[in-house]
């Protein structure tokens, strides 16, 4: 199992550095792995964290107009949404590895998924990356390169627990020293059905 997260962090690398190539949220996503494997739902699933990632940036400039806020909330809460959709489709792709396995004795379960574990290394790369840079800014004080470098520190070592700690658990999976479990969001008011907003319309 540490190939597959040593393969999930290479494909993370890997959309973070095609997506800076251009800096543009507009901008396709050329994934270039086949549709249907986990390698494009891994690749995606960045991407997208990439894209809203640098939607929350424009949203927070004071200066920006309120209808062009409103357009970018919008589209905030659609990434989200499509964000949660790939996560637990990847989750299926677990499901598929180790819902067969028998648990031993004794057997555990998790706090949360192997996907939204995923979806939290995903997020972890964008900010060693985004803070690489400000350590790298040239027109920076000391007092903020060094503050952030401090921090650099510290999420390449959360980078490196989680990574590891990820790894443990799809083996453990894989061994039966955990019990395979899918957590849906069940998230409401994206549902009209639901939201008491929408369906009282």
């Amino acid at each position: 199992m540490t190939d597959f997260i040593l393969s999930t962090n290479q494909i993370f690398r890997q959309s973070i550095e095609d997506y800076h190539l251009t800096d543009n949220v507009d901008q396709p996503c050329n994934n270039p792995y086949p549709a249907g494997t986990i390698e494009h739902d891994l690749y995606q699933k960045n991407w997208i964290d990439a894209v809203q990632w640098h939607l929350e940036d424009l949203i927070r400039d004071p200066d920006i107009d309120s209808r062009d806020a409103l357009l970018l909330k919008r589209r905030i809460d659609k990434s989200n949404q499509d964000r949660t959709d790939l996560v637990e489709q990847i989750d299926s792709y677990f499901w598929t590895q180790f819902h067969s396995i028998q648990p031993q004795p004794g057997a555990t379960i998790n706090t949360e998924s192997p996907a939204w574990a995923i979806d939290r290394l995903s997020i972890l790369h964008l900010k060693i990356y985004h803070m690489q840079e400000q350590v790298n800014r040239t027109d920076a004080n000391r007092e903020h390169i060094q503050k952030c470098k401090e921090k650099l520190h510290v999420l390449q070592q959360q980078y490196t627990d989680l990574s590891e700690a990820i790894s443990c658990l799809l083996q453990d999976y894989a061994s039966g020293q955990r019990i395979m479990r899918v957590y849906k969001q069940m998230k409401m008011y994206n549902d009209a059905s639901t939201n008491p907003v929408l369906y009282r319309k």
